[in-house]
C-alpha cells in the first residue's frame, strides 16, 4: 500500500474557513461535555433520587461511581468509533458521537426516580451513563484529529486548544445553567423537578451543534487516504498490534495522559466537591466559586497550547504535573483555613471563611489543568500517522483521562470516608502525576516540530524507520 505525498491543502485554507472548523468542532464538543458534566455538577442534588444506601455521603458515592461509570467505558467508545473514524472519516464519526451523546442526556430528564419505579432508576441511569461514555470516547479524538488535520504547522497547538477548552467550558456552562435554573425556580421547585431542567434543554444545544457540524466536509488529510484508496483496514490491529505503534501508545498514556487526567479532575471535579462535601461550603457558593475560578483560567488553554508551539508540549506537561504534586498538600490546607466553619486542619491555622481565597486557590488548580491539558491534543496527533490516528490516539486519551482521571472523585472521597482523613483523597492523584512525571522526563519526545501533512514524519513512523 502506498504512502501518500504530503498534502498542504490545511496551509491553504482560508482564515475564515479555519475559524469555521474550530468553531464547529469545540461548539459541539462543549455541548457534549455539558451533557456529560451535569451528572458531576448535580451530584449532591439528586443522588438520593436515584440510590438509597443509608447515608447522604453513600448516596453522593454511589452517585460518583455511575458518574464514573461513563469515564471507565470511554476507552471502549474510542476503540469502536476510533476504528470507524479511521475507516469512515472523522466528520461522520463526530456527527454519531454527539447524537447518541444528546440522546441520552435528554431521557435522564425524563427518568422516573427510585420513589417511582424501584432500583430500576439506578439501573437504567447506569446504561444511559455507559451509552454517554462510549459517545464522549469518540467524540474528542474526532474533532481534535479534524482540527489537526487543518491546522498549518507551528500552529497546531495554538489551534487545538481550543478543543482543549471545550471541557471546561461545558463544566462552566452546566454549572450556569443549573445555577439559573435554580435561581429562577427555587430551591424547593428544584430540588424536586427543576434538577430535570438541564437535562432537558440540552436536546435543543445538540441539534444546533448537528446543523453546524453537517456544513462541514471531511478532513483534507483523511480525504486524501480515502481518494487513493490508502485507509487502514484494520486500525485496531495497526494500532495495537504493532509493536512499535504500541510502544508509543503505552507511552502516551503512562507518560502524559494519565498525569493529565488526574490532574484535570482534581482540580475542576474534586475541587467542587471538596468545596460542598467537607469545607461545608453551601451549593451557590461552591458553584460560584469554582465557575469564577473556570472562567478566569479558560484562556490559559489557548495560551499554553500556544506556547507549546513556541517551546514544545513536553516542558509544559512536565512542569503541570510537578507543580501539581508539590503543591496540592499546601493549597488544599489553605482551603481548609478558608472554609465556612474550623474543620480538619492542615499546615495552616484556621483564618475564616473567605469565598474569594477560595476561589484563588481553585484557580491555580485550573492553571495546573491548562499547562497539562492545553497542548495535549497537539501532542497525541503528532504521535501517530494519519491512516490509525483517531484510534491510536483516543484510546491512551480516554484511559487517562477516563479511567485514571475519572476515578479521582469517587477514589479520593472514598479515601476520605475509610481514614478520617480530609486530605487522604489527595494521595491517589498525586501518586499517578508522580509516575507520569517520571515517565514523561525519561521517555516522551518532543513532537512539536512533526508535519503530521506527511504521514511518513509521524513520531512513530520516524521511530520505526529508525530502527
Amino acid at each position: 500500500m502506498s504512502t501518500p505525498a504530503p498534502l498542504n491543502v490545511s496551509r491553504d485554507a482560508a482564515p475564515q474557513s479555519i475559524r469555521k472548523i474550530i468553531f464547529a468542532s469545540s461548539a459541539g464538543t462543549m455541548i457534549e461535555w455539558y451533557d456529560f458534566y451535569i451528572f458531576g455538577s448535580l451530584a449532591t442534588t439528586i443522588a438520593s433520587k436515584f440510590y438509597h444506601t443509608g447515608t447522604p455521603l453513600g448516596d453522593v458515592i454511589a452517585w460518583l461511581a455511575t458518574f464514573a461509570i461513563g469515564f471507565v467505558v470511554r476507552p471502549f467508545g474510542a476503540l469502536v468509533f476510533g476504528r470507524i473514524g479511521d475507516m469512515i472519516g472523522r466528520k461522520y464519526t463526530f456527527l454519531v458521537t454527539l447524537t447518541l451523546m444528546g440522546l441520552c442526556t435528554f431521557v435522564v430528564g425524563l427518568l422516573p426516580t427510585i420513589e417511582v419505579i424501584g432500583p430500576m432508576a439506578g439501573v437504567i441511569l447506569i446504561t444511559l451513563r455507559i451509552l454517554q461514555g462510549l459517545a464522549l470516547g469518540g467524540e474528542y479524538g474526532g474533532a481534535a484529529t479534524y482540527v489537526a488535520e487543518h491546522a498549518p504547522q507551528g500552529k497546531r497547538g495554538l489551534y487545538t486548544s481550543w478543543i482543549q477548552t471545550t471541557a471546561t467550558l461545558g463544566l462552566f456552562v452546566s454549572l450556569f445553567v443549573i445555577l439559573i435554573t435554580r435561581q429562577s425556580l427555587g430551591m424547593d421547585a428544584f430540588k424536586a423537578w427543576g434538577w430535570r431542567v438541564p437535562f432537558l434543554i440540552s436536546i435543543i444545544l445538540v441539534a444546533i451543534s448537528l446543523y453546524i457540524r453537517l456544513s462541514l466536509r471531511e478532513s483534507p488529510l483523511f480525504q486524501q487516504l480515502k481518494d487513493t484508496k490508502s485507509t487502514s483496514r484494520n486500525p485496531l490491529k495497526e494500532s495495537f498490534l504493532n509493536p512499535f505503534n504500541r510502544h508509543w501508545v503505552a507511552l502516551a498514556l503512562f507518560g502524559a495522559t494519565m498525569g493529565q487526567g488526574v490532574i484535570w479532575y482534581t482540580g475542576q471535579f474534586y475541587a467542587l466537591f471538596y468545596l460542598q462535601t467537607v469545607f461545608k461550603v453551601p451549593l451557590l457558593a461552591s458553584n460560584l466559586i469554582v465557575g469564577a475560578a473556570l472562567l478566569i483560567g479558560t484562556p490559559f488553554f489557548i495560551y499554553f497550547g500556544g506556547l507549546s508551539d513556541r517551546i514544545g508540549r513536553k516542558l509544559i506537561i512536565f512542569a503541570g504535573m510537578i507543580l501539581a504534586v508539590l503543591t496540592y498538600y499546601p493549597i488544599y490546607g489553605l482551603m481548609a483555613s478558608f472554609a465556612p466553619q474550623a474543620g480538619q486542619l492542615f499546615l495552616f491555622p484556621y483564618i475564616g471563611y473567605h469565598p474569594v481565597m477560595l476561589s484563588v486557590l481553585v484557580f491555580i488548580q485550573v492553571i495546573y489543568v491548562t499547562m497539562v491539558y492545553g497542548p495535549i491534543a497537539a501532542f497525541l496527533v503528532e504521535l501517530f500517522p494519519t491512516k490509525i490516528r483517531y484510534t491510536s490516539m483516543s484510546l491512551p486519551y480516554h484511559i487517562g483521562n477516563g479511567v485514571f482521571g475519572g476515578l479521582v472523585p469517587v477514589i479520593g472521597l472514598t479515601l476520605l470516608n475509610a481514614t478520617g482523613n480530609n486530605f487522604a483523597g489527595l494521595w491517589y492523584p498525586m501518586a499517578v502525576s508522580t509516575i507520569c512525571a517520571l515517565v514523561c522526563y525519561v521517555f516522551i519526545r518532543e513532537t512539536k516540530d512533526v508535519d503530521i501533512a506527511d504521514a511518513s514524519t509521524s513520531v512513530v513512523m520516524r521511530y520505526q524507520a529508525a530502527a
